[in-house]
């Protein structure tokens, strides 16, 4: 697994996983799931994400593009 398609994992579980607690729990957990999207955009101007720096210190392939 490379590190792009890492990333897209983590952040499809935290996604789905806020949504789902919202339906099963309580409707503020939909915060996550709003914090994560403002993380992305800001992320995709700065270029700065915690995630991306753990994942490449463990050692990942990284892969240009989604070829």
């Amino acid at each position: 697994m490379t590190l792009e398609r890492m990333i897209l994992l983590v952040v499809g579980v935290v996604v789905l996983g806020s949504v789902l607690l919202a339906v099963y729990h309580d409707i503020r957990w939909l915060w996550l799931t709003g914090l994560m999207g403002a993380h992305l955009v800001q992320a995709s101007f700065t270029g700065l994400c915690p995630v991306v720096a753990l994942l490449k210190r463990s050692g990942l392939p990284s892969k240009p593009g989604f070829a």
